[in-house]
């Protein structure tokens, strides 16, 4: 593949997605210094997943997805979800649970998307890095692309709900569990359609459209109240009661 090819799906996103956020994110900006940090933990990330991918090994529970998708849909599909949903998003959730939440300008609900997003941004980076070498030119430009967004979707889902819960004093268990549960699910539905239904593609992409519109209303939401940690008229999160349980806010 020629140079220009191969960094083309790499290196544009990176930039275009960048700058994106910088401007989405007007209440109170975030330190480009944290932010360039967030994506370099999104990319030591990837080789956390890469590690938990061989863990699974150990235990005789590593499967080529694509040879599932031949002989064992059922297994496929739970193998996207508790596989490949699990170790992708909770490898990108570390980094955030452990550091990100304790910067002292993560002060605003929008600061767990706008760092998800970087988070999962250099998750991205990686993962393109090792895949579009790999394939015909015009599929690693796709999915240098779509990889990134896709990525970006799950992690602003339990980017948001963690983050508030943290900046409005809730415990965290209980919404680390439910986010990393609902985004698994659904990591796992994309996955086991782009790897097994092909003629479904379109399915995938009505997936990850519905999650960025949800995304793109939040940040709406997000920016017509007043800047603050928990601000008392917080935008109830929509499908809340899916990753925080009945209680809701107080």
């Amino acid at each position: 593949m020629q140079f220009s090819i191969f960094v083309l799906p790499i290196v544009l996103p990176v930039i275009f997605w960048t700058c994106y956020h910088l401007y989405k994110d007007r209440h109170l900006p975030e330190p480009p210094s944290h932010l360039l940090f967030a994506f370099l933990l999104g990319a030591a990330a990837s080789f956390l997943a890469l590690f938990l991918y061989r863990a699974l090994g150990w235990f005789d529970l590593r499967y080529d997805a694509f040879v599932l998708a031949e002989t064992n849909l059922p297994g496929l599909f739970s193998y996207a979800v508790l596989a490949i949903g699990m170790i992708e998003e909770i490898s990108k959730m570390v980094p955030f649970l452990l550091v990100v939440l304790y910067f002292r300008e993560f002060n605003e609900p929008i600061d767990g998307i706008i760092y998800g997003s970087y988070i999962a941004l250099g998750f991205a980076a990686v993962e393109n890095i090792q895949y579009v070498q790999w394939e015909p030119a015009m599929q690693a430009i796709g999915r240098g692309f779509a990889g990134p967004v896709v990525h970006m979707v799950f992690a602003s889902i339990w980017g948001y709900h963690i983050g508030r819960a943290h900046l409005c004093g809730r415990p965290l268990g209980r919404v680390i569990l439910g986010s990393l549960a609902v985004t698994a699910v659904l990591h796992g539905i994309y996955d086991f359609v782009v790897i097994a239904l092909p003629d479904w593609l379109a399915l995938a992409a009505l997936l990850i459209a519905g999650g960025w519109i949800w995304r793109l209303a939040l940040i709406r939401d997000l920016h017509a109240l007043p800047p603050g940690p928990c601000p008392k008229d917080a935008v109830p999160c929509r499908g809340e009661a899916a990753v925080e349980g009945p209680t809701g806010d107080e």
